[in-house]
């Protein structure tokens, strides 16, 4: 975890971690990954504020909604409810201040979102 986490997200980590799961800033999991693929690690990640907001859970939905996901799907993909992904969804538009989800869509691939690079 990064020095940047929100009181929940370290409690959610804390949680996690007691329950047998490792845990990973969404920033450093592609370095963990890249190290046990024996890969050389991409360029260090650019600090971006508008990302450093929003929780893990909160990058996973902004990701499905990227690729055109409907919310009944997202939520089945990831086990949550339809309702927690609109929740979820109407988190990350009110800390990107965005409108809808064609512009958080718009929002997400122009930082790459669908090619992997976000």
């Amino acid at each position: 975890m990064t020095k940047t986490i929100s009181g929940p997200e370290l409690a959610d980590a804390v949680r996690r971690v007691a329950g047998g799961d490792a845990v990973f800033s969404p920033r450093l999991a592609g370095f963990v990954l890249d190290a046990f693929a024996g890969r050389e690690p991409a360029a260090a990640p650019v600090a971006d504020p508008e990302l450093d907001q929003l929780t893990a859970r909160e990058r996973e939905v902004l990701r499905h909604i990227a690729r055109g996901y409907l919310y009944k799907e997202i939520a089945q993909r990831l086990g949550i409810s339809a309702k927690t992904v609109e929740a979820h969804v109407s988190a990350v538009l009110r800390k990107l201040q965005l409108s809808n989800r064609h512009e958080l869509s718009r929002w997400a691939v122009q930082r790459g979102w669908l090619d992997g690079t976000g």
